[in-house]
């Protein structure tokens, strides 16, 4: 088989594992913006119990949903207004995708495994396994704690500048809805680096020491990402970005140096008789 044959079949597979995902992450899209989940008590054998069920509403829909519970993210007293003529639909686009991001990441994650596994050595697919668990979780940890903590808190500290000022204290729902899921997301993409630090070590690309050496290095890089990733100049948003990102990088290099002892050594020759 030629060179050329080989690329075609490999952009042939990659063709058909894009067309598997869109064909599941579709129609929870399409979901998520045509219907909407109401909640009814049901009677049964003499017990209330809860249900919830799908019922078709354009626009009240579940990204709708997502939307007001999201507004409780806000500072008490901060007003919510429509500043472009299509941002509500957006807004609604915005969440969507985000929500069929997250409950397709299965899915995702076994196409990709499928399509990257044949390519891949038997250390590296043993070393996917081990590391699938711990990395989905502290994916999830990360965007929760940036959610539910880091975003509220990081939002009264920027209005408090604004009621300073003797100025109306409002947000755009465009603005207010990219900086609720890009925040988070941010976090929860920091939480992973551990794990992106002692996969490296343990596949042989970065030895263990040089994590160890460039230290220094971490951190600045790790101030100018939360320097990017916030949406103000005060810096103390940007540490506290920056300064988890600090701890998982030298936890992770802490794991890596921890593997690198006890790996096991290349076994020794097998003696000849004679």
């Amino acid at each position: 088989m030629g060179d050329l044959e080989k690329i075609l079949r490999i952009v042939g597979e990659l063709r058909r594992r894009v067309v598997r995902i869109a064909l599941v992450l579709g129609p929870i899209f399409g979901f998520l913006l045509t219907f909407q989940l109401r909640f009814a008590d049901v009677n049964l054998a003499g017990h209330t119990v809860p249900v919830v069920y799908p019922f078709p509403n354009l626009f009240l829909n579940v990204t709708a949903q997502v939307f007001v519970a999201m507004t409780a993210l806000l500072p008490r007293g901060v007003l919510l207004f429509n500043l472009g003529i299509a941002d509500a639909v957006m807004v609604q686009v915005e969440i969507g995708a985000l929500l069929t991001l997250i409950l397709g990441m299965p899915w995702i994650i076994h196409e990709a495994g499928a399509f990257l596994v044949p390519a891949l050595r038997k250390n590296e697919r043993e070393l996917l396994r081990q590391i699938g668990i711990p990395a989905t979780v502290l994916f999830v940890v990360g965007t929760l704690i940036g959610l539910l903590f880091i975003t509220p808190l990081t939002l009264t500290f920027l209005f408090e500048y604004v009621g300073a000022l003797g100025v109306a204290e409002q947000l755009s729902i465009q603005s207010f809805v990219t900086f609720t899921i890009l925040y988070p997301l941010a976090f929860g993409i920091v939480f992973e680096l551990p794990v992106f630090v002692y996969a490296l070590t343990r596949v042989g690309a970065v030895p263990a020491s040089a994590w160890r050496k460039h230290w220094r290095g971490a951190i600045i890089g790790s101030l100018i990402f939360g320097m990017l990733v916030t949406p103000d100049n005060s810096g103390v948003t940007m540490l506290l970005v920056a300064t988890p990102m600090i701890a998982l990088y030298l936890a992770g290099a802490y794991f890596a140096g921890r593997w690198e002892r006890t790996k096991p050594g290349p076994e020794p020759p097998v003696a000849l008789p004679g």
